[in-house]
């Protein structure tokens, strides 16, 4: 498959993303894993705290057991990380943080599902279905997806209403027919159909996957008051991880192990999805994926400090094992 279309669809950065990235890199280190753990603990703390069991307890204990489950909660670092590089604070974020984590945990949950991707194993354990029941792991889903907006509503203090409704429509658009579900949607049309073109391809990934890391890169900036100009540079960067992060995963179920990648490995090529690799083989589609990385830092790097941390998330994401 000729990758040229792909890489004309790719935002043109305003100077040479591998020097800007060799500078920035001489300039300062930043210990990523640090953060990332540092920024974990918070998050897990925060989500431990937002659901607690009562009656009916299955279906509390449902929704923990997926949420608290786990992961590298890259989405609500995201938000995290973009509300401070917008002048705002971790604690604005975290509300909507925990929500995007609860949005996203649904979309696993139902992801697994037999009628979907039928999957046993997700983040290293039993998928929900397969501990509670199909029909309670659908009413897990739709409860997480639910209460996320609601969290979102009440618990986001000193901004402005007019910043929290912009969240929870940007959220929400997100995950709708416009966004996640779209790509869920042809994603499994497109199962066994060896003719999907790379442009479709790129259509699914951009909304199944991109949609929500994008809409946890804005949602951040947006509640910290962000300007038009730096909404739409964290809007090239977002879309521009998101699909890298897609075309690893795709590469990932290829050369990984389930160990490694907390669920089944190998899923792809047995479902006959098309992927990055099978249109393009392993090795193009890294080169691929690095490209849509040095797009994306070059779109922040000229913020200065406060934009290393999306540097090296948009680094990680192409370093990653699972």
């Amino acid at each position: 498959m000729d990758t040229q279309v792909f890489e004309q669809a790719l935002p043109n950065s305003q100077a040479d993303a591998g020097q800007i990235i060799e500078r920035q890199t001489k300039k300062a280190t930043f210990d990523l894993k640090t953060y990332l753990s540092q920024k974990r603990i918070e998050v897990e703390v925060a989500l431990d705290a937002s659901i607690t069991v009562v009656y009916p307890e299955k279906i509390y204990e449902a929704m923990r057991y997926s949420l608290l489950a786990g992961g590298k909660r890259l989405r609500p670092i995201l938000c995290l990380a973009s509300c401070e590089l917008s002048g705002g604070t971790a604690e604005i974020a975290m509300p909507t943080a925990c929500a995007l984590e609860m949005i996203h945990t649904m979309s696993l949950i139902h992801d697994d599902l037999p009628s979907m991707d039928n999957d046993d194993y997700r983040r290293g354990q039993l998928t929900n279905h397969k501990v509670y029941g199909e029909n309670i792991a659908i009413l897990a889903g739709d409860a997480l997806l639910a209460y996320a907006f609601e969290f979102i509503a009440l618990h986001t203090k000193r901004v402005p209403c007019e910043r929290v409704l912009q969240v929870i429509a940007k959220v929400g658009h997100a995950f709708a027919a416009t966004g996640v579900i779209a790509g869920q949607v042809l994603d499994l049309e497109f199962e066994g159909q060896p003719n999907i073109n790379v442009e479709t391809l790129q259509f699914i990934h951009a909304h199944k996957t991109g949609a929500l890391l994008e809409a946890s890169v804005l949602s951040g900036a947006i509640l910290a008051g962000a300007n038009k100009e730096l909404l739409q540079k964290l809007t090239n960067y977002a879309r521009n991880i998101g699909l890298a992060f897609q075309i690893i995963d795709d590469v990932l179920d290829v050369t990984g192990t389930s160990e490694e990648l907390g669920k089944t490995a190998g899923k792809d090529e047995k479902a006959q999805k098309v992927t990055y690799p099978s249109l393009w083989g392993i090795e193009e589609s890294k080169r691929q994926a690095q490209k849509l990385v040095d797009e994306a830092k070059a779109e922040v790097i000229p913020l200065g400090e406060k934009a290393t941390p999306l540097c090296a998330i948009a680094s990680y994401i192409t370093a990653r094992t699972n």
